[in-house]
């Protein structure tokens, strides 16, 4: 389906260890983690929190079992700071990355995101971005990405759930007010359809903008609980909200003929915040990659 070796296949540490809550994988290390990434036939990896920032030690840790680092997430902070702060904590995270090898950096906007807040309601209390906002957010994003355009870099635009641009209509005003050449955009399955969105839908609609991809699943059934409950994001992904690939309710298919279709090249990652204590990290990791195989060949 896609064309040999456009396309590689990645997995996120958070379901070994979660960065917004330490305690889920506590005591899963970062040899742990990478080694069960490569015994689950994946070729690369983001960066997690248990991740060694000295590119030397970090490439020889990934270079005994064949994997590659690519991307890490960034927090922006372009709506509610100035945009020197954000700038100033990018610019090594952008170097960071490079000396990886990575050619793209996940970027998304927390200015009044309540991703990270564990009490507050998920689907009554998203932050909605002002006209004045948003002008700061595209104007922002447009000099980090001109920032990593200097080093032959890419900013990734990842929509996220509990943040300014979630929604379908969010995605479509940041991608109109931003350049293609400095902007393009991370996508991720899991989140749109969380956010009651059309995943393929959105895929067709911004798919010249689409460098990244982040492939998650959700439960229904969970995904109601967090809207009928008033549960947070956090609260969700204790609750089992996402899962991996092919052990939720997204039909993975027209998603997976629609980016071969395109000729996309770059990563896949597999992703889904889950508590490893509930969801053994390896097994969904190695259920994913069957997955893959089977639905598109990879």
């Amino acid at each position: 389906m896609f064309k040999e070796h456009a396309v590689k296949l990645a997995i996120a540490p958070i379901a070994w260890t979660n960065d917004d809550m330490p305690e889920l994988g506590g005591a899963n290390t970062f040899e742990q983690c990478i080694s069960e990434m490569a015994l689950a036939g994946y070729q690369g990896s983001e960066v997690g929190n248990k991740y060694p920032r000295d590119p030397v030690e970090l490439r020889q840790a990934l270079d005994l079992r064949g994997l590659e680092i690519a991307s890490a997430w960034f927090s922006a902070y372009l709506t509610n700071r100035p945009y020197e702060d954000t700038a100033q904590k990018f610019i090594p995270h952008r170097d960071f990355l490079h000396a990886m090898g990575a050619k793209v950096i996940v970027v998304s906007e927390q200015g009044r995101s309540i991703q990270g807040e564990m009490t507050t309601p998920l689907f009554t209390h998203k932050p909605v971005f002002t006209d004045a906002e948003w002008t700061l957010l595209a104007e922002g994003l447009g000099k980090l990405g001109r920032l990593a355009g200097d080093i032959g870099m890419k900013v990734v635009y990842h929509h996220h759930m509990g943040t300014g641009v979630q929604t379908a209509e969010e995605i479509g005003r940041l991608m109109e007010m931003t350049d293609p050449d400095e902007v393009a955009l991370l996508f991720d399955t899991g989140h749109l359809a969380f956010s009651g969105e059309d995943p393929a839908k959105v895929l067709k609609a911004h798919l010249s903008r689409i460098e990244h991809v982040h492939l998650k699943d959700i439960r229904k059934e969970q995904v109601e609980q967090v809207k009928r409950e008033g549960l947070s994001f956090l609260q969700a992904v204790k609750a089992g909200a996402f899962t991996t690939p092919g052990d939720g309710c997204i039909n993975f298919d027209p998603i997976f003929s629609t980016l071969a279709a395109s000729g996309y090249s770059g990563w896949f990652v597999v992703e889904a915040e889950q508590d490893p204590a509930i969801a053994n990290p390896l097994e969904y990791a190695i259920k994913a990659r069957r997955y893959i195989k089977e639905r598109c060949g990879l």
